[in-house]
């Protein structure tokens, strides 16, 4: 027991000098994070990663890419979010609103109505966390 502590101590030692010498990563300041399903499951014929790496393009043309500073919505590719049905699955954040069925024309009333206009596109909605959906 002695023996097992005397290891943990100097892990834990160890791994708290290593800290001091790790170099924290940097991100852009953005408003909202786009969550995209690129699953296999809802979206077999690859239709979410269509729509990811359609996104930055969007973005930019909406005034919301890169160049948009603390405006900018950050586009993020995830893998299954299990909601098999009616993909391609977008998610909000820090909004909590998650849309189904994202075509290209959904995904660009949904860059202009909420994203830039802040009004939720209320007929794709299929949840809202903390609403009990």
């Amino acid at each position: 027991m002695q023996n097992c502590r005397r290891k943990v101590r100097r892990t834990r030692l160890k791994a708290e000098r290593d800290a001091d010498h790790i170099v924290k990563p940097k991100i852009r300041d953005y408003s909202r994070q786009v969550l995209i399903c690129t699953g296999p499951r809802c979206t077999q014929n690859g239709e979410g990663e269509a729509l990811f790496n359609a996104l930055q393009a969007k973005f930019r043309a909406a005034g919301l890419g890169v160049d948009a500073g603390p405006a900018r919505v950050k586009r993020t590719r995830t893998g299954c979010v299990a909601a098999c049905q009616g993909g391609p699955i977008v998610a909000v954040q820090p909004d909590g609103v998650w849309y189904y069925n994202v075509t290209d024309e959904n995904m660009d009333r949904i860059i202009e109505q909420h994203l830039k206009g802040g009004e939720v596109v209320e007929e794709l909605v299929f949840h809202r966390n903390g609403a009990g959906d």
